[in-house]
């Protein structure tokens, strides 16, 4: 079994900054790609951003340039650096992992921006 544990998530004004993290532990051997999805109030979850073991990443049109995804392969916890945010970036974050070709999803942590 894998556990992914999400934390950083909050309250902000628009234009301001979050940082989210997600530690994967349990049965990782072949953890390859990581990754945050988001699901706004009323909507399906959608792609945030993506990155390998390598370090490739892959970024939804709607945060590149704002925001940025890393990792740390020795800790196996990927992160998500939130800047310049905007209302429409409310919703709930999930942390992804794919295991052996198998996802594996987190809990989620609440993302909320004012105007």
């Amino acid at each position: 079994q894998v556990h992914l544990v999400e934390s950083g998530g909050g309250l902000v004004q628009a234009g301001g900054s979050l940082r989210l993290s997600c530690a994967a532990s349990g049965s990782i051997f072949g953890l390859n790609v990581m990754g945050w999805y988001r699901q706004p109030p009323g909507k399906q979850r959608e792609l945030v951003a993506t990155i390998t073991r390598g370090g490739s990443t892959n970024y939804a049109l709607s945060v590149k340039g704002r925001f940025t995804i890393s990792r740390d392969n020795a800790k196996n916890t990927v992160y998500l650096q939130m800047n310049s945010l905007k209302p429409e970036d409310t919703a709930v974050y999930y942390c992804n992992a794919v295991v052996l070709l198998h996802p594996y999803w987190g809990q989620g942590t609440q993302v909320a921006v004012s105007s």
